[in-house]
């Protein structure tokens, strides 16, 4: 049975951590299958910006975390459509924004419920079947549609390399990353504007960070090893 680390130990990650990036790097505390008694002991090393993967879990943590106060929710992982409206009224940032159909959806409902969520596009930088995401080719027909969506805020790009990724494989996909949000950019949309790149989690967020991340999410570096 995996035993999650005692507050003293998580918060003595998280200043190690801290000290080791940039302060510009936002860092992320990746809590999916993690306890809510996680989550606080980061918020006490002033961690407030939470990643989740599962919409049901996080809403079931946010209800035992009401007093906490401050805290910035991103979800992390694959949405499902009808999942959506619950998403936007429970996370300020949906870093997996992985097609036109979820962004269309997730548009039409954010105008329902007056609710914008800031949105990375989550982009497969080069092949990987297993992984949801917008292969470049989708990405750049995308874009003309993705720019009308009066109630999303496009502000970032998200990228996971494949498993068993070499070092170089990684800094190669990372970099590229870095260099279509420029592309990008340079295209003249009217709304879409690529400022952050969550890139990097524990295994490689170093490589990201030299590559240009902004945002990096880390879950076993902060925690350990998830609860079975």
């Amino acid at each position: 049975m995996t035993v999650s680390p005692s507050p003293g130990h998580i918060q003595e990650r998280i200043t190690s951590v801290k000290a080791a990036i940039p302060s510009q790097v936002r860092l992320i505390a990746v809590t999916k299958k993690q306890p809510s008694s996680c989550i606080r002991a980061a918020y006490e090393a002033n961690i407030r910006d939470f990643g989740e993967s599962q919409v049901q879990e996080a809403i079931a943590k946010q209800a035992e975390l009401v007093d906490l106060k401050g805290i910035t929710w991103h979800l992390i992982g694959h949405l499902q459509s009808n999942k959506a409206r619950k998403a936007l009224l429970h996370f300020d940032w949906i870093h997996s924004v992985d097609s036109l159909k979820i962004a269309a959806r997730l548009n039409e409902i954010a105008a329902d419920v007056q609710r914008s969520p800031y949105c990375c596009l989550q982009v497969k930088m080069v092949p990987d079947p297993p992984k949801y995401g917008f292969s470049l080719d989708d990405l750049w027909a995308s874009l003309p549609q993705l720019d009308q969506m009066q109630h999303l805020k496009i502000a970032g790009l998200m990228t996971i390399p494949p498993r068993e990724s070499s070092i170089e494989e990684i800094k190669y996909i990372f970099q590229h990353a870095q260099i279509l949000a420029h592309q990008i950019n340079t295209e003249g949309f009217n709304r879409i504007r690529i400022n952050e790149l969550s890139l990097g989690m524990s295994s490689d967020y170093q490589v990201a960070i030299a590559s240009g991340s902004t945002m990096i999410r880390l879950g076993t570096t902060l925690f350990g090893d998830r609860p079975a």
